[in-house]
């Protein structure tokens, strides 16, 4: 993340990673303070078994652009919701990335939606990932039927 304020954002990555029983790692690495740590950590994490990186970033959002120019794995990028434009700022720092250079997106603040689409990418070359997400997505489907057990819908 560029920033320790963008924590409540990026945990919830962490915490479906967790959930999963994916290893991951979180830090602080910003494109503008740390310019040099950022391109270190980007170049340098397929060296370290990283697979995907999840990158969230506030304002200017250059995080998740400037560590995929430094590598070759798949990015995340998780725009982080400010005051000063609710994260729409983010949001089109993060997406609008040149040709050449991808990001995948998720929604403003969509840290979980980050964490699932890692876990898909990981899941296309590790079964036992694949069945478990397989397994969430069939409890999640069942939640929302159970939400028609309510008095106020009117069955098919």
């Amino acid at each position: 993340m560029g920033s320790d304020s963008d924590l409540p954002t990026m945990k919830q990555a962490a915490e479906i990673c967790k959930e999963f029983g994916v290893e991951y790692e979180m830090r602080v690495v910003s494109a503008h303070r740390t310019p040099h740590e950022m391109i270190d950590y980007g170049t340098n994490a397929s060296g370290r078994n990283i697979k995907v990186i999840i990158a969230g970033a506030g304002g200017a959002a250059h995080l998740p652009g400037m560590i995929a120019s430094t590598t070759h794995l798949p990015v995340i990028g998780v725009p982080i919701q400010t005051k000063t434009l609710s994260g729409v700022d983010s949001l089109y720092s993060i997406v609008q990335m040149p040709p050449g250079v991808p990001v995948a997106t998720v929604a403003i603040g969509a840290g979980k939606n980050a964490g699932l689409l890692a876990i898909s990418i990981l899941a296309t070359s590790n079964e036992l990932l694949a069945e478990k997400l397989i397994e969430y997505k069939k409890e999640m489907a069942e939640i929302s039927r159970k939400k028609n057990n309510n008095d106020e819908f009117t069955p098919l």
